[in-house]
């Protein structure tokens, strides 16, 4: 027999909204009731439905998050974050990959608000108008992970990219290096390609040394193959670089294995250091230094502030998170 939250209040002697509030974690009853409820729960095997939860208190307990198309342990970082706040709040997550097409994005929107999902974390990709416009009209809480925007009032979760690749590019000047070159994200990317190209030319300039055009390589994505096809590129147009800022991991697990293949000792005669500190960077040969970003705590961070809004109604604080250095063996 499937037992009903009306039989856990007839059993237990309280009304069903005593109950109700017990089970979303809510106030208005002593500790007493408290205890008698949850033994009865688990008494009668009780399991909340999350239907008639979201009938109560108008939520379905389920979030939304879109990612666009890349890096896949990218992906898995920032949703260990997620879920791991999420379920802390009895909450589930549907995830819905938008590979940056923005017919597919707005039939997932679509489909999130025939869920009737109790708010949505928007990752690493502009949010358009249209966008917007849409989510404002289902009216849930938003938050932007690894993403900012100037035109909405938003809040965020993300690092200073251009901070964060001025550190890059500066670690490998302090460590001797003039001839440094870059092998980029997509230049036209104003979420991370843009922000890393201005960051590394930004500390060049800082330092009094140049920029020189044939020293970045500017790839279509942040890919694997970006870095092997980049290292390759590089060092057709400027054989004499003793040095590499890699806009992510990917592309300078990439350039690494093509230094292999080039007969190039990483790091002897090149030095690279990739950005993202995924858990591949730690598996490669060597070792690859790199600019860590705290991916699952903003994912964490994200969901907890969309929380925040559902309960209070009211936006919140963005936040910038810390970057730092992890040194391996490549630089």
């Amino acid at each position: 027999m499937e037992y009903t939250i009306k039989d856990v209040a007839k059993k237990a002697n309280v009304s069903i909204a005593t109950v109700s509030r017990i089970v979303n974690n809510q106030t208005g009853f002593s500790e007493k009731t408290k205890r008698k409820v949850l033994d009865v729960i688990e008494e009668l095997g009780y399991q909340p439905n999350a239907v008639a939860r979201g009938l109560i208190n108008k939520r379905t307990h389920t979030i939304g998050v879109l990612f666009p198309k890349f890096s896949g342990m990218l992906v898995t970082e920032f949703l260990s974050g997620i879920e791991k706040a999420a379920n802390e709040q009895g909450s589930s997550v549907i995830v819905c990959h938008t590979e940056s097409n923005g017919e597919k994005t707005m039939k997932y929107l679509q489909l999130l608000n025939e869920k009737r999902i109790d708010g949505i974390i928007f990752t690493s990709e502009v949010l358009k108008d249209e966008y917007y416009q849409y989510i404002k009209k289902m009216k849930v809480p938003m938050v932007l992970l690894s993403t900012e925007s100037y035109v909405y009032p938003v809040p965020y979760v993300k690092v200073n990219d251009r901070h964060a690749a001025y550190t890059a590019t500066q670690y490998l000047i302090q460590k001797g290096h003039k001839k440094i070159a870059m092998i980029s994200g997509n230049k036209d990317d104003i979420i991370a390609g843009k922000p890393r190209i201005d960051g590394y030319i930004n500390a060049m300039t800082d330092n009094g040394l140049p920029v020189n055009d044939k020293y970045i390589i500017n790839s279509k994505s942040f890919a694997f193959q970006d870095g092997v096809e980049g290292l390759e590129a590089l060092m057709r147009q400027a054989p004499g670089v003793t040095a590499v800022f890699a806009a992510s991991d990917e592309i300078a697990i990439g350039a690494l294995s093509k230094a292999y293949q080039l007969g190039i000792k990483v790091p002897d005669d090149l030095s690279i250091i990739g950005y993202d500190n995924l858990s591949i960077a730690e598996m490669s040969a060597p070792p690859l230094t790199s600019v860590a970003q705290p991916l699952a705590e903003m994912g964490e961070m994200a969901t907890k502030m969309l929380f925040e809004m559902m309960e209070t109604g009211q936006s919140v604080e963005s936040r910038i998170m810390p970057h730092q250095i992890i040194e391996r063996n490549s630089v």
